[in-house]
């Protein structure tokens, strides 16, 4: 019970974190952050294939994909600034 209340305040403290950040590689890391506790969330109430489909597509495709887009911004930024 303990570990469930303390999973939900993580998720929620995540998700408010990812929103308010204004750094963007900060909140696409708290998104993968978020996902895994989502996976964790999903384990804890017994669905291990929901569980593994969020790990899997939600943490670690999205969360690379993210990660590859806020680099791409960044060398854009960096090529159009003198």
């Amino acid at each position: 019970m303990i570990f469930d209340l303390l999973l939900v305040a993580a998720l929620l403290w995540s998700a408010v974190r990812v929103l308010t950040t204004p750094d963007l590689f900060r909140a696409v890391v708290l998104f993968i952050v978020f996902g895994l506790l989502m996976a964790l969330a999903w384990a804890r109430l017994d669905a291990p294939d929901i569980a593994l489909a969020e790990a899997a597509i939600g943490a670690g495709l999205t969360g690379a994909l993210l990660l590859d887009a806020v680099a791409h911004l960044h060398k854009k930024r960096q090529e159009q600034s003198p």
